[in-house]
């Protein structure tokens, strides 16, 4: 079982001037202690949940480019990127930059968005949940295209690119793994099955994470898909009294069910404890 980390708050006490120590701590951390993947949100408010929209929140694609010049190993990615928020073609051009400058580190993550007051906001276009997932469709259609050898262009109802030249390529092969967030089972989990290379999937319990995962065989069966090949994460969330132990123990629950990838989600702005308990943990599942 791989182990990751997402950086969804940036309230470090020292205030903006905070925000690039910590970043670089996050990330050569992550690095020195053997994590696989490091995430950051892709909002520009921060989020219900974890605070007012008035605090802190980086950019998530110019946030992974500075994090990658400051590791080597560790994967990066969105948790998510909202289909709404980018041109699709100019999104996998931003993701395949992230990729040749991180030496072949990217992921794309995506999904079909939902931050309506974000989007009111900044008059960001906020479009009909149908629409959204038929934008979300294109979209994964025309990353496919961007990441392959060929430029032919695409024609879709919302989106009609007429040349998807992507050069340089990315250096991950086949391509940049797609990653797509969400359980809806009707539409997020088949996208899952038809286009994707992992899916994100909220931790609501065994009973949960084993029916989305049954759905997602489904849709793989009558998609002629090997369910085997798409990577299954999670993100669990880390209480402030938790312990490497108790977290592995939850941990090897949901190996049984068939998650391969636990991305940790601290319950503030990550510091120094939270990347040494994630260490433990991946130390104690390196055999999982």
């Amino acid at each position: 079982m791989h182990i990751g980390i997402t950086i969804a708050r940036f309230d470090w006490p020292g205030g903006p001037a905070a925000i690039r120590p910590n970043m670089l701590r996050i990330g050569r951390g992550a690095d020195a202690r053997g994590l696989y993947s490091l995430w950051v949100m892709d909002h520009f408010f921060q989020i219900g949940g974890n605070g007012a929209p008035e605090e802190p929140m980086l950019e998530g694609y110019t946030a992974l480019g500075f994090l990658a010049a400051a590791t080597e190993k560790v994967n990066l990615g969105t948790m998510v990127t909202g289909v709404t928020y980018r041109n699709p073609a100019i999104l996998a051009k931003t993701v395949t930059t992230l990729d040749v400058l991180s030496g072949g580190r990217a992921y794309l993550g995506i999904g079909a968005a939902w931050f309506e007051y974000e989007h009111e906001s900044y008059g960001v276009p906020f479009p009909p949940v149908k629409e959204r997932f038929e934008r979300l469709e294109e979209t994964l259609k025309i990353a496919d295209g961007m990441f392959s050898d060929s430029d032919a262009g695409f024609e879709g109802a919302h989106y009609s690119p007429k040349r998807l030249l992507n050069s340089p390529p990315p250096l991950s092969r086949p391509r940049p793994r797609i990653l797509i967030g969400g359980g809806g089972e009707k539409k997020t989990l088949r996208f899952v099955a038809r286009y994707a290379d992992a899916c994100n999937l909220f931790d609501g319990g065994d009973e949960m994470v084993a029916h989305k995962l049954d759905v997602i065989r489904e849709h793989c069966e009558a998609e002629g898909r090997d369910y085997d090949e798409i990577e299954k994460t999670v993100i669990v969330r880390i209480a402030p009294d938790a312990t490497a132990k108790g977290i592995a123990e939850r941990l090897e629950r949901l190996r049984a069910l068939g998650i391969t990838h636990a991305i940790g989600g601290p319950p503030i702005a990550a510091d120094e404890h939270y990347l040494d308990l994630l260490g433990e943990i991946a130390s104690l599942v390196a055999d999982l």
